[in-house]
């Protein structure tokens, strides 16, 4: 059967073996539109023959997993050949903006091109070889984007940094993925670089974007440098390198979080990020090059703002705008104000940011506007529950508290034309979720993994359920591993064109992670349900066992207590082999706005809530010191109503006790995406949770 042509471009056919029992099959191969680079258009988009679906060899192919029908039967597209097509078919529309001196600059889709092509040149004039990596450390820009894409036009692999890892850890990234180009934000991240070059066996150049460059140090260049490079390099070798490429070889490698051992280098083929992004737009719908903006601001070295920010916008020639440096420090709503973007995806800990800041600002408001606000979130409330349940949902009371309430709200946030909210990278509170959904913010998940290019599900307003994790993306395949029923609970285990190569030289850990018939092993416990959402219960290497033997999912409990307890930042529940779960608490502290480091001081509002107990603490150290009375009665009280919810006495909090510092990314108990490092957390306080099981 003949897949559907749904790239509206001129087409030619290549034989490829199919998923379905090794028939070979005619699949449909897109050539571009006159004005592309045509003399190397047939080189990228091409399958080499391979004998596997996993490879973790640099230059090894991989099969793809396509399907005779359905989304799995895209024709599949290299990364070069993606943006000539976008390049092709909306030259002048915008494709990046960046705000330098107060002023919005913008290139369109046709300059990207360009600016790629010429960087990629430059990559190779300084040395760059085939299946080495360019590594990239900095925060979202147009050079970031540019990098990564030129990395790849050229034969390499791009390899994000975290802004946040230290000179040891781009080490490890840098020499495990032989990298010859290393691309730096500034000076601060050169430096990093520069005190681990001398073991760095593979670099050859070091590149700063952004600030005064030093250009006296030997191999160390300016952007403006290697775009002359790249100018007056000729296109042959460049061209030559793009004929050879295939759509079933590594472009990107994607550093796991590293939480057991050192970050494992994830191969992501060109198939797999057009795939994935492919598929997103499939789910998403109706994405259009005038209408909608996307504001860029998660670390681009987590595949999740990769495959969204960089590959769904080019596969839908979506403007990207870019975000301060210090928009997770609190100047995200500005700029979302500003450019009001119509699809955002925030981890949890910005959708906690906004929520703590929503009902501050509602503490601070007199009596008569709470009991209005009161009234439209139970107007919201049911709007939307019948709207997920399959009804209208209209009324004139949701007209009214949309139009009073609501669109202020949105305005506040800068969310006021956005048709589409999602959380990913760890679970949001289905609290957290319904108190947004009865202000007309209904967030909706995805779930995936680096190994699985970005996203695995991804659910649509109004198909879906505050306690999911999203619904299975077409054309890929879920089922559950030791689950009785086909539907779980058991762990999560995926298949499809978007699961990765394999880890880069690492054949023992590609073999534990991927089975002989294809599956990922995700580590994830969780089940389906009849509409295809899927539900996340816990996770493996987190669940904690009793000395009892009862099997206890900390999430759910942490989510539980914080509910009860607002002000409390973090919640890490420990007792894996002990007689009884005792928990961690922080306390929601000011941060340093140089740094992003917490602070001793209280956040306002956690100030408010301790002089509302009859406390004077002013200060975490002050509270933890002390033991301060009326804070810990209050948590007490907390913790017992959380405890009511509990099913079974094994999975109630005995103890607790109050930390002296809240999380953060730079004192290691927060990943990139602000998740919990529970490892990390756990040998910091061994001393405080050995004293909770002392007799």
């Amino acid at each position: 059967m003949e897949p559907e042509n749904k790239n509206n471009v001129a087409m030619e056919t290549s034989t490829v073996i199919m998923e379905n029992g090794e028939e070979i099959v005619k699949v449909n191969k897109p050539q571009m539109p006159n004005g592309t680079h045509q003399s190397y258009l047939n080189g990228p988009d091409q399958i080499i023959p391979a004998d596997s679906y996993t490879s973790c060899e640099p230059g090894g192919y991989v099969k793809l997993r396509m399907q005779p029908r359905g989304l799995a039967a895209e024709p599949p597209i290299s990364i070069p050949g993606l943006l000539s097509r976008t390049a092709a078919r909306y030259p002048d529309a915008t494709a990046l903006a960046s705000k330098r001196n107060g002023q919005w600059e913008k290139i369109t889709y046709k300059q990207y091109q360009e600016r790629v092509r010429t960087i990629a040149k430059g990559f190779l004039k300084l040395g760059l070889e085939r299946y080495h990596s360019v590594g990239i450390i900095g925060f979202n820009s147009e050079e970031w984007y540019i990098a990564d894409l030129a990395a790849i036009h050229a034969g390499g692999y791009a390899a994000g940094i975290y802004t946040t890892n230290s000179p040891e850890a781009c080490y490890h990234c840098l020499e495990t993925s032989r990298a010859n180009i290393c691309a730096v934000q500034d000076k601060k991240q050169l430096e990093k670089i520069l005190s681990v070059r001398s073991r760095l066996k593979h670099l050859k150049a070091i590149i700063q974007w952004e600030g005064s460059v030093d250009t006296s140090i030997p191999g160390v260049y300016s952007w403006d440098q290697v775009m002359k490079l790249g100018v007056e390099e000729p296109d042959t070798q460049l061209n030559n390198i793009l004929k050879a490429m295939a759509v079933n070889e590594c472009c990107t490698l994607v550093y796991t979080s590293g939480t057991v051992g050192q970050p494992k280098a994830v191969m992501l083929s060109h198939d797999n990020l057009t795939w994935d992004a492919f598929s997103i737009g499939e789910r998403v719908r109706d994405l259009n090059p005038t209408l909608d903006r996307l504001v860029s601001f998660l670390p681009l070295s987590h595949v999740a703002a990769q495959v969204v920010d960089i590959y769904t916008t080019l596969s839908n020639a979506v403007p990207v705008y870019f975000a301060q440096p210090d928009a997770l420090k609190g100047s995200l709503v500005e700029t979302l104000k500003e450019v009001r973007p119509t699809r955002f995806l925030a981890v949890p800990r910005v959708w906690e940011k906004m929520h703590e800041k929503i009902m501050a600002v509602g503490a601070s408001s007199g009596s008569v506007r709470r009991c209005i606000v009161t009234w439209a979130k139970d107007k919201g409330t049911k709007h939307h529950e019948a709207r997920i349940n399959g009804r209208d949902g209209s009324s004139c009371g949701y007209k009214m508290a949309r139009s009073l309430i609501f669109s202020k709200v949105r305005d506040q946030l800068g969310l006021d034309c956005c048709d589409t909210f999602v959380t990913a990278a760890a679970p949001l509170s289905p609290d957290i979720k319904k108190f947004f959904m009865s202000l007309d913010i209904p967030i909706v998940d995805a779930f995936g993994m680096s190994e699985t290019a970005g996203a695995h599900t991804l659910s649509i307003y109004p198909k879906f359920k505050l306690d999911s994790s999203g619904e299975i993306l077409d054309g890929t395949e879920t089922k559950f591993g030791g689950a009785v029923s086909p539907n779980g609970p058991g762990e999560i285990m995926m298949r499809g064109r978007h699961v990765m190569m394999g880890y880069l030289n690492e054949e023992e850990k590609t073999r534990a992670t991927l089975d002989e018939d294809g599956w990922l092993h995700s580590g994830d416990v969780g089940r389906v349900d009849n509409n295809n959402l899927l539900y996340i219960t816990g996770r493996i290497k987190e669940l904690l066992i009793t000395a009892g033997g009862e099997n206890v999912a900390p999430v759910l409990i942490e989510q539980t207590v914080q509910a009860q307890l607002p002000h409390v930042g973090y919640a890490v529940l420990v007792g894996d082999r002990r007689k009884f779960l005792s928990i961690l608490l922080t306390l929601k502290a000011n941060v340093d706005p140089q740094t992003g480091d917490p602070l001793d001081d209280l956040e306002t509002e956690t100030r408010k809530w301790v002089a509302s107990l009859g406390s004077n603490a002013r200060t975490i150290s002050e509270i933890v010191s002390t033991k301060d009375p009326a804070v810990h009665k209050v948590i007490e009280e907390g913790l017992a109503r959380a405890n009511k919810q509990a099913i079974s006495n094994a999975q109630k909090v005995q103890k607790f006790a109050i930390l002296p510092a809240d999380f953060s990314m730079n004192t290691g108990e927060l990943g990139p995406t602000l998740k919990i490092k529970r490892n990390v957390v756990y040998d910091k306080y061994k001393d405080i949770i050995e004293n909770f099981y002392k007799e």
